[in-house]
């Protein structure tokens, strides 16, 4: 408007890794599909926030349990306490393991967020976890911002955008809480 015109137009270059943000499969597989096509129920519903940030490096399916997580719970958001704050980046977090990560899906997990920046280690080229939670039929949500949010349920509702072809969106999450908070 400065120039003369009716409005002021920003523009946004980045990557949709930045923030907070769905990955998509094609994130770890070519082919597979993209962030226009991750299916919004995933992203919408009850969902178990759990404090694992006493764990050092692999979270077992004993340690969920034992932390009140359910068999068959929907949607899991993990606070590991290791989150990108103040763009410093972790030197590492936990990660679920892969007998976890199998059972979870197996019965029938359809969200994996953490407050890290990956659902797989620092440094992993393999991305296991990532291409179980997927192959499972889970959708992943890195970067949240859990600080604040005690351990309990919530509502979560956290759309990607949908931009066409990306191996990730970036999105913005809110958890309501409910009466079982």
């Amino acid at each position: 408007m400065a120039d003369g015109s009716s409005v002021n137009v920003s523009a946004t270059t980045s990557s949709p890794h930045v923030g907070t943000h769905a990955d998509a499969p094609l994130h770890v597989a070519d082919g597979a599909p993209g962030s226009h096509e991750l299916p919004l129920e995933a992203f919408i519903g009850e969902a178990l926030v759990v404090d694992v940030s006493e764990c050092e490096q692999e979270i077992s399916t004993p340690l969920l349990r034992k932390l009140g997580v359910e068999t068959g719970a929907r949607r899991l958001l993990l606070k590991t306490g290791r989150s990108i704050s103040g763009g410093t980046f972790p030197a590492s977090w936990p990660v679920l393991s892969g007998e976890c990560a199998r059972e979870l899906t197996r019965h029938g997990l359809k969200l994996l967020g953490v407050d890290a920046p990956s659902v797989d280690h620092r440094g992993s080229k393999s991305l296991d976890v990532h291409k179980m939670l997927f192959g499972g039929g889970a959708c992943i949500v890195e970067n949240l911002d859990l600080r604040a949010v005690p351990a309990g349920r919530y509502e979560l509702l956290a759309l990607p955008m949908r931009v066409e072809g990306l191996d990730a969106a970036p999105l913005r999450a809110i958890l309501r809480a409910t009466a079982q908070s």
